[in-house]
């Protein structure tokens, strides 16, 4: 079984809010349960043995419906800004059950890539604590300090909404990831503070515009972790062949997205999707980028993902998958997890 280090899940998301109509977050994801796709037990059966693991604030609302035309062309409507003061009581009430279900030996929340490969090693999964839009960051960054001291990694600046640090792509099929502006001055420094702290900046959510003015800010690799091939699926949230070449350049990683809509050539939300479609992405990125820049970014637990996958308990479908397309072992090590272990070790200043 190849382990896996997946690029991102939002199985904090689900926790947090099957705990608003009364679950135990802890016993769910310990125990095990029928909803979603993370848990401990389906984790190891699937070989799943960390991730980053993100701290998302949706919108109070939830998404707008889609917009279709009679062609299937499709968009969302933009969500509205959320405020900082609410945005981070929630980060805080995730970040809470993280560190509950590690007390509770549910998984290790790690800090370095030897905490990870600890982890690993017994067994445990492996958690890095991720940002997925930085509403809850105030605009001076004077929390950022206490996140990171509490074990914060990684972070997109944006999710698919705008904030005060910079402007997030809209869902929108067919349609280029250039949708409008990039990071604000404030983002800027908040680019130039996560350098200096290393924290990875996760581009996955940003304006074309906006990875290009990370690129301009930062130093460090370019990463999109759970983003696919726009060439192949013309979604707003994928990633043009320029986009991959400055990721290759910078050596950084494209982690692949399980989500049937940036996998598919028509962008359907559709869970009848092969395991070709998957691998015919995989094969585009590591054509384009080397082996060494693309791995695993499942979106499990924020997306509708191919059926032949269902859950984390099916990882090793799309291991198999690989297998008979050709990679061999050290190559599928790679792209399972050496990868973003080798550009951890970088970002967070280990080598």
């Amino acid at each position: 079984m190849q382990l896996i280090f997946d690029g991102h899940n939002d199985v904090l998301l689900r926790l947090w809010e099957n705990a608003e109509e009364g679950a135990d977050p802890v016993a769910e994801f310990i125990d095990g349960t029928d909803r979603g796709h993370i848990d401990a037990p389906r984790a190891k059966k699937g070989g799943l043995a960390g991730g980053f693991c993100a701290i998302y604030v949706p919108s109070p609302g939830g998404y707008p419906p889609r917009v279709v035309d009679a062609e299937g062309r499709y968009s969302i409507p933009m969500v509205p800004a959320l405020g900082q003061q609410p945005a981070l009581a929630a980060a805080l009430e995730m970040a809470a059950i993280a560190f509950r279900i590690e007390r509770a030996g549910g998984w290790s929340i790690c800090r370095s890539t030897a905490d990870i490969r600890a982890a690993m090693a017994a067994g445990r999964f492996a958690a890095v604590l991720h940002i997925e839009g930085c509403e809850p960051i105030a605009e001076d960054l004077s929390t950022l300090e206490t996140l990171y001291a509490a074990g914060l990694r990684s972070l997109g600046p944006v999710w698919s909404r705008h904030n005060a640090f910079g402007h997030g792509v809209p869902f929108a099929f067919p349609s280029p990831p250039d949708t409008g502006p990039g990071l604000t001055p404030a983002g800027v420094e908040l680019v130039k503070a996560c350098d200096r702290l290393g924290i990875m900046i996760d581009l996955a959510h940003i304006t074309e515009q906006g990875f290009w003015d990370v690129a301009k800010a930062s130093t460090a690799p370019l990463v999109a972790t759970h983003s696919n091939a726009h060439a192949l699926t013309p979604i707003s949230r994928n990633l043009t062949d320029r986009q991959l070449d400055a990721i290759r350049e910078r050596r950084g990683i494209a982690g692949l997205n399980y989500a049937t809509t940036m996998l598919r050539p028509d962008g359907l939300e559709n869970p009848d999707t092969p395991l070709s479609a998957m691998v015919r992405h995989i094969d585009y990125m590591v054509e384009r980028m080397g082996i060494d820049c693309v791995a695993i970014g499942s979106d499990f637990d924020g997306a509708t993902i191919p059926a032949a996958i269902g859950d984390a308990a099916g990882n090793q479908a799309l291991v198999e998958a690989l297998r008979a397309a050709g990679y061999g072992e050290e190559e599928l090590t790679k792209l399972c997890r050496e990868n973003w272990l080798r550009l951890m070790q970088t970002v967070w200043h280990e080598t």
